[in-house]
């Protein structure tokens, strides 16, 4: 029993040498720790893996070595984030592209219930937008808020070039500019609401 308890504390201390390695991007360490075989998808106390850490940091090599190593693109934390969720969101476009050629779970939703879709269009990552798009992730994917990736651009969006460019991906790839959000308003009238000349007209050469 107590070697089964020190094998276990051990485990667990290397788990968060691994994790914090990734966060910080000491390829070295993550190297050596893989080969040791030290279980690359252990969590630290909020559940993030190594590679949830990485992608955190936007730690493009140390992602990648985890990644080739066969850690989980999709693993969750306490708060519903994965490598994969977290990259879209944050347009960490290179850990993104990776997390997509691995297996990233296109349906998998956030704790607001949105795909990676939607945060990448309100914080205006135009590539990023437009990676996930060309992957196949569902355009019109209504959230818990009840606001789809083109709702979200306009409401929380700035409407400056960024926002305007990922509108008209959004429009250009399918979006449905008729959907409206939980209070019965659409895209167009926010957008009227809150005066974006660029976005209305796009919009409005839809209808």
């Amino acid at each position: 029993m107590l070697f089964l308890l020190l094998s276990t504390g051990a485990t667990m201390a290397s788990e968060h040498t691994l994790i914090a390695a990734a966060e910080r991007g000491d390829i070295k360490i993550i190297q050596t720790l893989i080969t040791d075989r030290v279980p690359i998808d252990g969590r630290d106390g909020n559940g993030r893996t190594a590679l949830l850490a990485a992608t955190h940091a936007n730690q493009i090599d140390a992602a990648r070595l985890l990644i080739e190593a066969g850690a989980d693109v999709n693993a969750k934390d306490s708060i519903h984030d994965s490598p994969y969720l977290y990259a879209g969101a944050r347009g960490h476009l290179e850990i993104l592209r990776m997390t997509l050629a691995h297996g990233a779970d296109l349906k998998s939703t956030n704790r607001y219930g949105g795909t990676a879709l939607i945060p990448a269009a309100e914080r205006g990552h135009v590539e990023t937008v437009r990676t996930l798009i060309e992957a196949g992730v569902e355009i019109d994917h209504v959230n818990r808020l009840g606001w789809t990736a083109l709702i979200e651009a306009v409401i929380l969006g700035d409407g400056g070039p960024p926002h305007v460019e990922i509108v008209r991906l959004l429009v250009d790839n399918g979006a449905d500019v008729d959907l409206a959000d939980n209070d019965g308003v659409t895209a167009l009238q926010h957008a009227r609401q809150k005066g974006y000349k660029e976005i209305i007209a796009i919009l409005e050469a839809m209808r």
